[in-house]
């Protein structure tokens, strides 16, 4: 059974919706509306918040610290400077990825690593030969995540940091109004301006109560998954379990894929000190990847013909769905499966996100995307159009 995250109190009051999920064992909120669309709508025009507390964390301590994550992660984290965040992946011997998440580096030998999966289990077991400690601190710390064009100016009323400076994946220390000690980092998972906020459990209500109130004139509002999931997707950001599939979960080779199948391959640093997956992915990198981690532009027009044959309407999720749905190449091979799309009310456009054989994953190539209506099975010509569908300068300006 879930249970409930340190902003539960909160949380609970606001969600008049009673729309409930489990997110790694936590209650989680899809909307605090019957829909999302004003949730959504905070997130790209003014500010949206929302409980990322259930994102696993470890803290890394040592002096080995560096040589230990180096070792099991695919970017060269060495590089890292104090207070700065890296965005990055890991890998089994194969080169196939386990999860992705990020690594902050607070000190010379100190660093915090976020997951999506579980993966403690993982970090101890290749720690042996590092004089190194990693502690789970899952349970120990609370987040919130303050989104959107007007979100700098929430922090900025709220915190003693200056907020003006914190550059685009940095952390900083900061205290809240009410005497709260926080640290934030300039992250995020939609796409837009953003940061996020970490405190001790104990200190969680003190910080909702503070963000909101210090939010209200800035149009600050409570927000969930599935906001949250519609601006990810304009992002093009992949999602462990949906796009692809934890490696040492995968019981087929099939559900595996390397981080030059994510469109992460950008992330792999080869030429270094040994790390786990690092010949494979030389190989890989040689050879060229098989499949590619794609946008689609689905097109509207034929879309809406599907339906009119039958007399209805369009339909699209009401937000961004998780289905796995056959691509086709214009002979009616299957080349792919889209795993991730969306209707965006912002772009106006219906997107997806989708892994194709690569041959066919060229900007500018047109596949077919399966769609069903009133039981029979059709398709829709989309275009592979570059990702992310929705950049704004703001995000790292």
């Amino acid at each position: 059974m879930p249970i409930p995250t340190p902003f539960h109190p909160r949380t609970s009051e606001f969600c008049t919706s009673l729309q409930w999920k489990e997110w790694a064992g936590y209650y989680a909120i899809r909307s605090f509306d019957v829909h999302f669309d004003r949730e959504y709508y905070a997130f790209r025009h003014a500010a949206g918040m929302i409980d990322v507390t259930p994102l696993y964390k470890y803290d890394v301590r040592g002096p080995d610290a560096t040589a230990y994550l180096n070792r099991i992660v695919v970017r060269n984290i060495a590089k890292l400077k104090q207070n700065q965040v890296a965005y990055l992946c890991w890998c089994d011997d194969d080169g196939k990825v386990i999860d992705d998440g990020t690594v902050t580096r607070f000190e010379e030998d100190y660093y915090r690593v976020t997951s999506t999966d579980p993966d403690f289990h993982w970090f101890l077991r290749h720690m042996r030969g590092f004089d190194v400690t990693v502690e789970n601190i899952t349970d120990e710390v609370a987040a919130l995540s303050v989104q959107g064009p007007n979100s700098r100016d929430v922090l900025r009323d709220v915190c003693d940091a200056d907020m003006d400076k914190l550059k685009f994946f940095r952390t900083t220390k900061t205290r809240v109004d009410g005497g709260i000690d926080a640290r934030i980092s300039r992250t995020g998972y939609t796409g837009d301006l953003g940061y996020e906020i970490w405190v001790k459990n104990d200190d969680a209500l003190g910080l909702w109560d503070a963000l909101m109130a210090a939010g209200e004139p800035h149009g600050l509002v409570p927000a969930g998954l599935d906001a949250m999931d519609v601006t990810r997707i304009e992002a093009g950001f992949i999602l462990n379990g949906i796009d692809y599939f934890n490696a040492l979960h995968s019981l087929i080779e099939r559900r595996k894929a390397s981080p030059y199948e994510l469109s992460l391959g950008w992330a792999v640093h080869l030429k270094r000190d040994p790390f786990i997956g690092q010949e494979a992915l030389r190989h890989i990198k040689k050879d060229g990847p098989p499949r590619l981690f794609v946008g689609l532009d689905i097109d509207w027009p034929s879309f809406e013909r599907l339906f009119a044959k039958h007399g209805l309407p369009p339909e699209v999720h009401s937000g961004g769905w998780r289905t796995g749905v056959p691509i086709y190449d214009s002979g009616g091979n299957f080349i792919g499966q889209a795993t991730s799309g969306a209707w965006s009310p912002l772009l106006k456009k219906n997107l997806a996100l989708a892994t194709v054989q690569a041959e066919h994953g060229h900007i500018g190539n047109t596949v077919h995307l399966e769609v069903t209506v009133e039981y029979e099975r059709k398709t829709v010509p989309a275009t592979i159009v570059p990702k992310p569908f929705f950049d704004p300068e703001r995000m790292k300006a």
